[in-house]
């Protein structure tokens, strides 16, 4: 299988925040958010792996901004990793002010994928090679998430756990 990079699955979806989409305060709620970044994370794990994907799990959101009535919210989402047949996608979540057009940073969260056959049985995916600092800071961090989720999950053993005892020696 043919590596890819990160910038081959990346998938941007922007949309408006309708009334109908927020509560009380007049902000996005939270799971309208998540499905937005299910949607986009879905997508870019099919463009890398070409295959049907299922979400495994939501790994880590933080919901730092409010997403105001009316604001455009723009979702970027890349594999930052390939596993032999899971992706880690991480997403970033930007909000563009009305007046200035300027975009910040509003949110991110990282979700895990696996790559399907017709019968639903996992099947491989195509590894990443990194080209960015950043996607490579993404790359390396992605091994540590994943040896600690399988360390939490008793599916590991701690002391197998290589790059998570490298950060503290």
């Amino acid at each position: 299988m043919t590596p890819k990079t990160p910038e081959q699955s990346k998938t941007i979806m922007t949309d408006l925040v309708l009334p109908s989409e927020t509560n009380p305060l007049n902000n996005l709620f939270g799971g309208e958010l998540l499905a937005r970044m299910d949607r986009a994370a879905s997508i870019a794990a099919r463009r890398h792996s070409r295959r049907i994907v299922v979400t495994a799990s939501v790994n880590h959101v933080a919901f730092n901004r409010s997403v105001p009535l009316g604001s455009v919210v723009t979702v970027e989402a890349k594999v930052s990793r390939a596993f032999k047949t899971s992706m880690e996608v991480f997403l970033d979540v930007w909000i563009e002010d009305r007046e200035s057009g300027i975009r910040d940073k509003a949110n991110e969260a990282i979700y895990t994928f696996v790559a399907v056959d017709e019968t639903g049985r996992p099947i491989q995916v195509p590894e990443i090679e990194p080209e960015t600092k950043l996607e490579n800071e993404r790359y390396a961090a992605a091994l540590r998430r994943k040896q600690l989720s399988l360390v939490l999950a008793g599916k590991m053993k701690p002391n197998d756990a290589t790059e998570l005892k490298a950060l503290f020696e």
